[in-house]
């Protein structure tokens, strides 16, 4: 008889106390359950239940047997589950969390395209700037900026983008330039208020030094799009990534504020649920943005 049939008759067995449950459970007759586990027991050369009038129930052996084989019949149950959705098409509600100034900028104009290809996904997109539970919040996958956070959850790098310190080239010209990091202190800087370190930008120096500037702002504010905006009015110095300024930066309408200072390079990914298998539809989206940010950053936005 075949050893997977004899343990999942075994296994109901003990699920469900008794012959007679495990063979309406399983489908088949009393006499064939009876027959797969007398089967086991012969092969194993072990008695695996306690059989009674009343009652069946394992034995010592059997129990620690139980343990062993639900977990394989479970293994099996989620390789068939592998199998059918990695054949079935895409579909159902995605739910995604995007930080705002990406989500706007670049994943919204992807949208589009994505679900022309996939039209039996639906696209539910959630922009802010906090760190979201993704499954206490109901989230498929999310797309994050920069140091991952120690997690279960599992990533895919999507691209890269660098932060520059800019400003435009009016407001240098009323206040100078910094030629170095400590000439910060003398100088407005725009600060994005949603950060967890605060006002704090974390820098490398020529020399490969980590420093940190912890100067009061002009200008707080949550987007980054009106930290650009400001910047470019010529309100003071803003930190921002590359895949925000960059049009800004090709068009002259802001500067590197200290380019000598090496570029700080942060990964862009997309992170979801851990697993033994992806969803249809999150693996979908994710090779959807891996080939849509593929010519994207560092750099070039």
């Amino acid at each position: 008889m075949d050893r997977l049939t004899e343990m999942e008759a075994f296994a109901t067995v003990v699920d469900q106390g008794g012959f007679t449950d495990a063979a309406k459970k399983m489908g088949i007759s009393k006499s064939a359950v009876s027959k797969h586990v007398s089967s086991l027991e012969a092969r194993l050369g072990a008695r695996l239940l306690n059989r009674t009038t009343r009652r069946v129930s394992p034995t010592e052996i059997g129990l620690a047997y139980y343990d062993r084989a639900r977990r394989v019949l479970n293994d099996a149950g989620e390789a068939d589950a592998l199998v059918t959705s990695m054949q079935s098409a895409p579909s159902g509600l995605l739910r995604i969390s995007v930080a705002t100034d990406f989500g706007v900028n670049h994943l919204s104009p992807a949208l589009s395209d994505f679900l022309k290809d996939f039209p039996d996904i639906t696209v539910n997109m959630v922009l802010n700037n906090r760190y979201v539970e993704l499954i206490s919040e109901g989230f498929d996958m999310a797309v994050r900026i920069g140091e991952l956070e120690d997690s279960t959850l599992r990533a895919r790098k999507l691209t890269e983008t660098t932060k520059r310190m800019i400003a435009s080239p009016k407001y240098f010209e009323t206040y100078g330039r910094p030629e170095k990091i400590d000439d910060l202190n003398d100088h407005k800087l725009l600060h994005y208020s949603n950060q967890s370190s605060g006002n704090v930008w974390k820098l490398t120096a020529p020399s490969g030094e980590k420093r940190q500037v912890r100067t009061a702002g002009w200008l707080s504010v949550n987007d980054g799009q009106s930290l650009l905006n400001a910047a470019i009015s010529g309100l003071g110095i803003a930190y921002l990534p590359s895949f925000l300024y960059s049009d800004a930066m090709e068009k002259g309408l802001i500067e590197d504020a200290i380019p000598d200072l090496p570029l700080e390079t942060q990964g862009i990914y997309a992170v979801y649920p851990p697993g033994r298998f992806t969803q249809p539809k999150v693996r979908a989206f994710i090779d959807f943005l891996v080939h849509a940010f593929a010519d994207k950053g560092p750099n070039d936005w």
